[in-house]
């Protein structure tokens, strides 16, 4: 990622799973030169980072980091009580799996 890129990241990263607009990205996530100099200078780049999968759109033209993919469709989640009895018996259970939704760390979306 370049450095427009990044700031873009680390702005939407600071709101989680929340959408934010691209008026609001434009104006808050570089500095108020930049804001002042051109107004609309992140949409090209919010529009190239969801076309590289770093990003995602809803309807209403608001974007957030793309969350991570559910790895295992069949996989089935185990309550910690539970697991531990599994466990003791010689069961080996993945009751903290990836279970989809949550933000990666920054290499991971350096690689996309």
């Amino acid at each position: 990622m370049d450095t427009d890129e990044r700031e873009i990241f680390q702005f939407l990263k600071s709101w989680g799973s929340d959408y934010t607009g691209a008026m609001e990205i434009c104006r808050r996530a570089g500095s108020k030169k930049k804001f002042h100099e051109d107004p609309n200078w992140a949409k090209p780049i919010l529009q190239r980072m969801e076309e590289r999968g770093i990003l995602e759109s809803d309807l209403s033209g608001r974007y957030r980091i793309k969350p991570l993919p559910k790895t295992k469709k069949g996989a089935k989640w185990v309550s910690p009580d539970i697991a531990k009895i599994l466990k003791e018996s010689g069961v080996e259970v993945e009751s903290a799996g990836n279970t989809g939704g949550e933000i990666a760390n920054d290499d991971y979306y350096d690689e996309l």
